[in-house]
């Protein structure tokens, strides 16, 4: 049996998946499919450098180790074919505490900042918190899979005056993993008009074969003079607890401007966790990600199969990477709020509501098949009880 068919009881545990949900609902016996983590163990290595760290007793301050650094450089060269130096790297609690500083650093209030719609519901809140003017450029659904619509960018690009794009790559909650392409038009477009981009790449390891998960520093010829990077191992190793992320800046005077307003926000330290986390996830997770992905591909097709046998009403993005998935529930004719209740109280199954991802979310929810199957088949089972 594959270590992720084995169901883990996480009630109980402080999880917000799983043990939050009863106050949001006020609902007993829900099954949660939707935020963002996968209901898996860790990789074994890195449950051991935890033990390890435990056994020592001792939970003091701690300098970035060394091995680190170099534990990042060579999994991002084996995997994304990125050429990185140790002054490239700058570690934060989380990508959206990185991004956050990064908006504060590189623009002023009122600037605008361009994301997609639908797409990762804090990128907005992150703008809007910060008095930054939120633009959207709505994705085009074609053939089944999202794309960007380079002219609509353009055009808000030069109306609006576009500071910054945040771009999400791979996209969530779509799963479209961008062609390099897609990511040298794009590119092309910021530097005409002197846009940023920043890159979340949380997901890129998340990645379906034959698809190619593409950097945006390798998309264009220097890509990286007008460009961040932010990603994590925890996304890819299901550690989010643990709190820590990397931003890769390569051009030296962005360097310094986001790491002057790090040191204004304190946000230059790591915790000892995330530290250790880190370095054993990169040094010893290939393994367990190499077992995961086809696990992760099993259950999108299982899904696929479910709706297209059980709701062929409801029309399914087949993701190209990220273990999330993009439902239209539109051809029910029902309100978001009356799809959300059918779903939690008639079905009681609880997934992401699409509305929060921007206006083309509408009628829309995302679901998370990161879970052993069987839970998987109970969740989908339920959302077709829901819609009866």
């Amino acid at each position: 049996m594959s270590k992720f068919e084995q169901p883990i009881d996480r009630l109980g545990t402080n999880s917000v998946k799983w043990d939050t949900i009863l106050q949001m609902y006020h609902e007993k016996e829900l099954l949660p499919l939707w935020i963002a983590d996968m209901d898996f163990k860790a990789p074994a290595g890195v449950l051991q450098a935890y033990q390890k760290l435990l056994d020592h007793g001792i939970l003091g301050y701690a300098d970035t180790p060394e091995g680190l650094y170099t534990a990042i450089i060579d999994w991002e060269k084996k995997h994304h074919c990125l050429t990185l130096e140790k002054d490239d790297i700058l570690f934060f609690s989380g990508v959206l505490a990185g991004i956050a500083t990064a908006v504060q650093a590189f623009t002023q209030p009122n600037d605008a900042i361009l994301i997609h719609d639908p797409v990762y519901p804090p990128f907005s809140t992150i703008i809007t918190t910060n008095q930054r003017q939120l633009i959207r450029s709505s994705l085009i659904e074609k053939n089944g899979r999202f794309e960007m619509d380079f002219a609509d960018i353009e055009e808000k690009f030069k109306q609006h005056k576009v500071k910054v794009m945040i771009l999400c790559n791979p996209h969530n909650p779509g799963g479209r993993v961008w062609l390099k392409d897609e990511l040298l038009q794009l590119g092309e477009l910021c530097r005409k008009y002197k846009v940023l981009i920043f890159s979340d790449e949380i997901h890129q390891d998340l990645v379906f074969a034959p698809n190619k998960m593409t950097s945006f520093f390798e998309a264009g010829e220097n890509f990286s003079d007008f460009s961040l990077q932010f990603t994590s191992m925890t996304k890819t190793f299901n550690l989010a607890g643990i709190k820590n992320s990397i931003v890769l800046v390569k051009n030296e005077q962005l360097r310094k401007q986001l790491v002057h307003k790090q040191e204004q926000n304190f946000q230059q330290e790591i915790n000892t966790f995330g530290l250790v986390g880190m370095e054993a996830a990169y040094n010893t997770g290939e393994e367990w990600l190499a077992e995961l992905l086809p696990y992760i591909q099993s259950n999108i097709e299982y899904t696929m199969l479910f709706f297209k046998e059980h709701l062929p009403n409801v029309r399914i993005m087949n993701p190209e990477g990220t273990y999330l998935l993009w439902l239209d529930f539109s051809e029910y004719k029902l309100s978001d709020e009356k799809l959300e209740e059918r779903l939690v109280h008639g079905g009681k199954v609880v997934l992401n509501a699409g509305i929060s991802y921007g206006p083309s979310g509408k009628q829309h929810m995302r679901l998370n098949v990161a879970c052993p199957q069987a839970t998987l088949a109970e969740g989908l089972k339920r959302i077709a009880n829901a819609l009866k």
